[in-house]
């Protein structure tokens, strides 16, 4: 040891990762969040560091040592079961299919471990309680990823809220999706099974949840909901270039009544072409200023800077009204947000402190996808007591 060098206490928390086989299990989680913190060290907490040992689960044996060996990671296996009764394995991280996800937590929660995972966190609202109980019995941390808080867009977002920008928040506008390709001519870009209800797809049961969490951690919890899920392209073709029916909406078209007074309207699609900067955009409208922010960007127009345009339909307009925006400053550094919550959580696993987006919050998700599904079938206004 030299001068003022002092040398960190490592703690180890191993990591059974279920799923990585998968696009997201795999870019976001393995790729992106675990294996950076493992080569850089671990998670900083204070004097000492907390590492991560990944072990890979999937039911590919192929692919899972193909991926082992590629990244250096010394433990994989396609049994589950013998992951979790690994007595040094203390988290439990699922990125599988939807519908394998339920059973997957419930037998990690069985062995006392803490759970991270990604949303939805079941099926329905039935099953996410019953992980939420289970949980509560074992004693243990939990978290549902809530990336896009994350995300540089919406933590500007989020600072112009608490700076009070806006005055009073009126209304919210969010525009989200791109063409995902049926995959006939041009290969789909996104897992068949997505547009499958039966195997847990669909874009009220994927998105609602994202949409829930953003709503209630920026503007305000929802109390109920106006939907319309559709599907819009029929027919897809999967992986091996078969032909297959699509059983789960693509789109959907959301008004949401949060606490508080504010509207929310919220366009999700998978058959829509883009025209805006980023994939997903959302409008915030207030009294004293207005802001749209996206995945990285985030502009504004405060009040004193509004323009005045005048309804003519027999003239084009004179003004370029994007150019009467101003950009908000980076003012710190944005590592990917899913990254960000890992370390949160590792943070409070090592502190036996809860983790502020737990299954609870999940089971939230949930209920506005109940809810918004009902209002689809029901055509009318669904309010979410409804469902508690």
């Amino acid at each position: 040891m030299k001068g003022s060098e002092v040398e960190m206490a490592v703690r180890t928390i191993k990591v059974i990762m279920n799923g990585v086989t998968g696009r997201m299990g795999y870019r976001q989680h393995l790729v992106r969040s675990i294996l950076p913190i493992r080569d850089e060290g671990g998670v900083v907490v204070g004097d000492d560091r907390i590492q991560v040992v990944p072990v890979l689960v999937g039911r590919n044996a192929d692919k899972l040592a193909k991926l082992a060996e590629q990244h250096g990671v010394g433990e994989w296996t396609t049994d589950l079961a013998a992951a979790l009764a690994d007595p040094e394995a203390t988290v439990y991280f699922d990125a599988q299919v939807t519908s394998e996800r339920t059973g997957a937590i419930l037998a990690a929660l069985d062995k006392g471990l803490h759970i991270f995972t990604e949303k939805p966190i079941a099926e329905s609202v039935a099953d996410g309680q019953k992980l939420v109980t289970a949980a509560e019995k074992a004693g243990v941390i939990t978290g549902v990823v809530h990336d896009k808080l994350y995300l540089p867009g919406l933590v500007k977002l989020k600072r112009l809220i608490d700076l009070g920008f806006f005055g009073r928040i009126l209304s919210v506008r969010g525009e989200f999706g791109y063409w995902v390709f049926e995959g006939d001519v041009v290969p789909a870009q996104r897992p068949s099974w997505n547009y499958r209800a039966e195997d847990g797809g669909g874009m009220v049961l994927d998105m609602f949840c994202h949409w829930n969490y953003v709503l209630e951690n920026l503007f305000g919890r929802v109390d109920a909901v106006w939907a319309k899920a559709v599907t819009h392209i029929p027919e897809r073709w999967d992986e091996q270039g078969r032909s297959y029916p699509a059983t789960a909406d693509d789109a959907a078209y959301g008004i949401f009544e949060l606490e508080g007074g504010v509207i929310a309207q919220i366009n999700s699609s998978w058959a829509v072409r883009v025209d805006r900067g980023e994939l997903v955009e959302f409008q915030v409208d207030g009294t004293h200023g207005s802001a749209v922010a996206g995945l990285f960007d985030c502009r504004i127009q405060p009040r004193a800077q509004t323009p005045k345009p005048v309804w003519n339909p027999d003239l084009p307009t004179d003004q370029d009204f994007r150019s009467q925006w101003d950009s908000v400053p980076d003012l710190e550094d944005y590592p990917n947000g899913f990254r960000a919550q890992w370390e949160q959580f590792l943070r409070d696993v090592d502190a036996g402190r809860p983790h502020g987006y737990d299954l609870a919050a999940g089971v939230r998700g949930l209920q506005l996808v109940e809810a918004g599904l009902r209002s689809s079938d029901e055509g009318r206004r669904v309010e979410l007591k409804e469902l508690a």
